[in-house]
């Protein structure tokens, strides 16, 4: 087989191949490119030695067996044969469900959450949503440390694991959706800097020198990552792409990153004959991330709705610290203008940037589902101090109240993992890093980051214990016991409503109407027919819908039909689903 690399810099290129050496010639067609022939299968091992250096895994690893700092493997993908014959499953209509390989089961193995998706299919969602997979140092961790941007994390069962996963997923028709961090690499065992320009002092983000997206050599880098996007969703099937923080992709070029990406995928889509799509996350509020590129925009399908989640955030957990403090001052009001604008911040000031922030969406041109809405997730729960879910202080009314919100808002809906029968298990930060220095930083960082706010050095939990990733792991006893007995039965409920009521996947962001009542902690609104009521405060509320033909679809607790001035009086920390005609 042919064995090629990027390396524009190097002056000799080896091949060091099961056991033998070679040296590659530079390809005359490609500049910085180097290439041989080799004898290899499916497992063999192999990687590069640039000018007599040491040898170095493959930038475009399919495998690496013994981690980061390993050799790599070559992977035959024509050797499996999958089981199912998949069409594919659109994002409109969707209902995902943001899963950690590494905590979603004791195993923390991708067979043995294979082995759960039963209870996906029984919930009623229609995607699962993998959080990252690949290569990163130790055994557990989130995923954001990765490197081999084409390589599964071998404890999590490799590449062979995830086409099993994949499979199995097909064959109880939930779509798969795969989260991807191209905004930065490692740092352990980030070799990609020795073989190119694959960063850039031009821009600085969070962690450091950016992708090289724009300087000298950014071809070939951008190259490297759309040939990583497009390899998981034809080589493991996947359906679509969550891509990390786009807001760090500092890319200066006419045509943004973004855009090539959207332009490549949908390629694929058509020539493989399935729906492919990519979400991203966006601290932006610019309409341009979601706007198609046939109208001058950078054309993902979808992005993370940050503002929806703090306005409810805020308004079930009176939490005003740091990016809520704008939500805070009036909540409901907050969550009413997200229900019906989908940004929060849509060019307003915001007090935690100091600045004015965002733009508007034409809400006669952008469709609902093009935004997540959600109650909880791996970053709004792990990025706390004790990673406590909304479940460790709310009462299950509330939980209840939330689910609500969440699944029947204009938004594509998006569960984190245990949030569906109120998980009494954390979900905290946790690191697995070989190199102690690195493991030093990381658990002085995180604590010296939340003394900061008033946490004492010995509450905040030490990244590397494995105790940490351990109370982190569902507890699936739970669902069969009170109360995530019955709020699980709820989200089933939500969910089922979903599908069966056309006007809860309405694309019409303008069709939803508010009303609220900030003292009395009510909010309620409606989406064609269907009207939904949810009652924040301790004390009962009424709550003015109108005369008309009513039917309860679902409700939280007994609650009795509207009298005759149309007044539906909804009992404390409870809500209500319903048709009005």
């Amino acid at each position: 087989m042919q064995f090629e690399v990027w390396a524009p810099q190097a002056d000799r290129v080896t091949l060091h191949c099961d056991g033998t050496t070679r040296a590659l010639e530079r390809d005359r067609e490609r500049p910085g490119w180097w290439a041989a022939e080799a004898d290899a299968e499916d497992g063999t091992r192999y990687g590069f030695a640039l000018d007599d250096g040491p040898v170095l895994p493959d930038p475009r690893s399919r495998r690496q067996p013994d981690g980061p700092d390993g050799l790599s493997a070559v992977v035959d993908h024509g050797r499996h044969e999958w089981r199912t014959a998949w069409q594919g499953r659109a994002l409109p209509g969707a209902v995902l469900y943001e899963l950690h390989v590494g905590t979603y089961t004791p195993e923390g193995t991708l067979d043995a959450a294979a082995a759960r998706l039963d209870h996906l299919r029984e919930l009623g969602v229609t995607h699962v949503e993998l959080m990252p997979l690949c290569p990163f140092p130790g055994r557990h961790g989130w995923g954001y440390e990765g490197v081999s941007l084409w390589a599964v994390h071998e404890p999590y069962g490799g590449p062979e694991s995830l086409k099993r996963f994949v499979d199995r997923a097909h064959e109880l028709g939930l779509g798969v959706v795969l989260d991807v961090v191209h905004n930065h690499l490692g740092p352990s065992g980030n070799y990609l800097p020795a073989f190119g320009p694959y960063f850039t002092e031009t821009h600085q983000t969070p962690w450091g020198s950016a992708v090289n997206l724009d300087a000298p050599g950014s071809d070939e880098v951008r190259a490297y990552l759309l040939g990583s996007a497009l390899a998981w969703l034809r080589d493991y099937r996947i359906d679509g792409l969550r891509l990390d923080a786009v807001h760090t992709l500092r890319d200066t070029r006419a045509c943004h990153f973004l855009e090539e990406l959207a332009a490549a995928v949908a390629a694929l889509a058509a020539e493989s004959g399935r729906p492919l799509f990519l979400v991203g996350e966006s601290d932006l509020n610019d309409p341009r991330v979601i706007t198609p590129r046939a109208e001058h925009g950078f054309g993902l399908d979808a992005q993370w709705n940050d503002d929806f989640h703090h306005a409810l955030h805020a308004a079930l957990t009176g939490e005003s610290q740091g990016y809520y403090a704008d939500f805070a001052r009036t909540p409901c009001a907050a969550l009413a203008k997200t229900l019906t604008g989908g940004y929060f911040h849509d060019g307003t000031y915001s007090s935690f940037r100091g600045r004015r922030h965002g733009r508007p969406l034409d809400r006669a041109r952008v469709a609902g589902h093009r935004l997540l809405g959600y109650t909880q997730t791996h970053d709004q729960i792990g990025n706390r101090a004790q990673g406590d879910r909304l479940s460790a202080t709310l009462s299950p009314g509330l939980l209840a109240c939330a689910a609500t919100l969440a699944l029947t808002a204009p938004f594509t809906p998006m569960l984190f993992m245990g949030e569906e029968w109120a998980a009494g298990s954390p979900w905290q930060f946790f690191t697995d890093h070989t190199d102690p220095d690195l493991a030093e930083a990381v658990r002085r960082g995180r604590r010296r980051e939340f003394a900061a706010h008033g946490w004492a050095e010995e509450d905040v939990p030490d990244p590397q214990d494995p105790a940490t990733r351990e109370r982190s792991c569902l507890d699936w006893s739970e669902p069969e016991r009170e109360p995530h007995a019955r709020v699980l039965a709820w989200y089933r409920r939500l969910i089922a409503l979903r599908h069966e009521q056309p006007d809860l996947t309405d694309p019409d962001l303008a069709d939803t109407k508010v009303a609220y009542d900030e003292t009395a902690r009510w909010l309620a609104f409606r989406r064609g027919d269907v009207r939904v009521a949810v009652n924040l405060g301790g004390e009962p509320a009424a709550i003015p819908l109108g005369t008309g033909k009513v039917e309860v679809l679902a409700a939280w607790d007994t609650v009795a039909a509207p009298d005759a001035d149309g007044v539906l009086r909804v009992p404390g920390e409870s809500c209500v689903v319903l048709t009005q005609a």
